[in-house]
C-alpha cells in the first residue's frame, strides 16, 4: 500500500462532478477521483476548518465510531474496476479490526475528520498515477 495525502479539491459551480487529487506522500505520483458535490464540500469544509452548526453525516459517523470505543485507523483504496474506485475504512475496536466497504469520497471525508491516513494499493497507483504532483 502507498500512503497518500489530499493534494487538492477542485469544486466547480457548473458541474455536478467534483475532483479530489491524492498524491503520494514523499513521492511524485498523484491521481484524481471524481466525487459528488456534497462530499467535496464536506471534505473542503473540514480541511479549511469551517465547522457546521450541527454535525454532518461524516461527523456523525466518526462520533458514533468513537462513542462505541472504536477508532478509524485508515482508509484503503484497494481496487479500480470499470473506472470505479473501491475503498474500505479500517476500524479498530476492542483489539479487533473491522474493514467497512465505502465510497472513496465518504472514506476521505471520514479520514480527514478522524485524522486517519489514506493508503492506495500499489496496483491501483500504477494504473492511475500521473506526474508531476498537483500542487494545492
Amino acid at each position: 500500500m502507498v500512503r497518500v495525502e489530499l493534494a487538492k479539491i477542485m469544486i466547480s459551480d457548473t458541474r455536478s462532478e467534483q475532483v479530489v487529487w491524492l498524491k503520494e506522500k514523499g513521492g511524485t505520483r498523484n491521481f484524481p477521483i471524481i466525487i459528488g458535490p456534497y462530499e467535496a464540500m464536506a471534505i473542503q469544509n473540514r480541511v479549511l476548518e469551517k465547522p457546521s452548526q450541527r454535525p454532518l453525516t461524516h461527523d456523525l459517523l466518526v462520533s458514533v465510531i468513537e462513542q462505541l470505543g472504536g477508532k478509524v485507523q485508515r482508509l484503503e483504496v484497494r481496487m479500480l474496476k470499470d473506472s470505479i474506485f473501491y475503498a474500505w475504512l479500517v476500524i479498530e475496536q476492542d483489539g479487533h479490526t473491522q474493514t467497512i466497504d465505502c465510497r472513496p469520497s465518504d472514506g476521505i471525508a471520514v479520514a480527514v475528520r478522524a485524522e486517519a491516513p489514506i493508503f492506495v494499493a500499489e496496483e491501483v497507483m500504477d494504473e492511475v498515477a500521473t506526474e508531476p504532483v498537483i500542487e494545492p
